[in-house]
C-alpha cells in the first residue's frame, strides 16, 4: 500500500461582490383570445401591445421570447374564443434601460411582472478570485515551509470550493406597481423596487503541498 508523502495543508479564502450587468424579466400577459405558437406575438392583441411598447422603448424583438401559453376556460371545452395567459421572457441587456422597461410593463393593463432573474459577469470574477487564492496559498505555504525547515516539492492534493450568496428576489405583480394615468407621461419611472442587484462570490481552496522530510 502506497504511503502518503510528507505534506502540509494550506487553506485560503477569497470573496468578491459583483453587480448584475444584465437581467431577464419574466412577464405574464392575460389575453382575451387563444393564439398558439409564435403567432401569439403578432396575433394575440394584449401580447402585441406589450411587444410594441417594449420595442418602442428600445428592446430588440429578438430579446422577447414566448415561453408558454396556459388556456383558461370555464366550461372545460377548448374554444377558439378561450382566453389564455401568455408567459414571456424579456432580455434586458443594458441595466440602464431596466427602470424604463419595468415602467412599460406596469403601464400595460393585462401584464404582470412575475420575477427578475439577474445575470452577472461571473467568469471574470471567478478567474480573478482563483488567481488571488493561488497566490495567497503559495505565499502562505512558503512561509510555513520555511518556518518548519522543509522545502516545497509539489502539490499532493487540491480541493476548490465556490458558492454564491444572493438574496432571493421577490415576485411582483403589475397591479402592485403604480400605473400611469392614461395619456399622461410620467416624469420618471413609477417603481417601488430595487433596479440594481449584487451578489457575493465566495471561493476557497485546500492544498496539500508535498514537502521534504521533516
Amino acid at each position: 500500500m502506497e504511503s502518503k508523502p510528507d505534506t502540509i495543508k494550506i487553506s485560503a479564502s477569497h470573496k468578491e461582490e459583483i453587480f448584475a450587468n444584465r437581467a431577464d424579466l419574466f412577464v405574464t400577459v392575460r389575453g382575451s383570445s387563444l393564439v398558439s405558437g409564435d403567432a401569439a406575438m403578432k396575433k394575440a392583441k394584449e401580447v402585441t401591445q406589450l411587444v410594441e411598447a417594449l420595442t418602442a422603448a428600445g428592446v430588440s424583438p429578438e430579446a422577447i421570447h414566448l415561453q408558454g401559453v396556459r388556456i383558461e376556460t370555464a366550461t372545460g371545452a377548448l374554444l377558439k374564443s378561450s382566453s389564455a395567459i401568455y408567459r414571456l421572457k424579456v432580455q434586458c441587456e443594458k441595466l440602464d434601460q431596466l427602470a424604463e422597461l419595468l415602467d412599460v410593463i406596469a403601464s400595460q393593463k393585462n401584464a404582470a411582472l412575475e420575477r427578475i432573474e439577474w445575470k452577472y459577469p461571473e467568469d471574470a470574477a471567478r478567474e480573478r478570485g482563483m488567481d488571488a487564492l493561488l497566490a495567497k496559498a503559495k505565499l502562505k505555504a512558503g512561509k510555513i515551509a520555511g518556518a518548519l525547515g522543509v522545502k516545497l516539492l509539489g502539490v499532493y492534493d487540491f480541493i476548490e470550493n465556490v458558492y454564491d450568496e444572493e438574496m432571493p428576489y421577490p415576485a411582483f405583480a403589475a397591479q402592485a406597481m403604480p400605473m400611469r394615468a392614461a395619456g399622461k407621461a410620467a416624469p420618471e419611472p413609477s417603481l417601488g423596487m430595487d433596479i440594481q442587484h449584487s451578489k457575493t462570490i465566495r471561493m476557497g481552496v485546500e492544498i496539500w503541498y508535498r514537502v521534504s522530510a521533516f
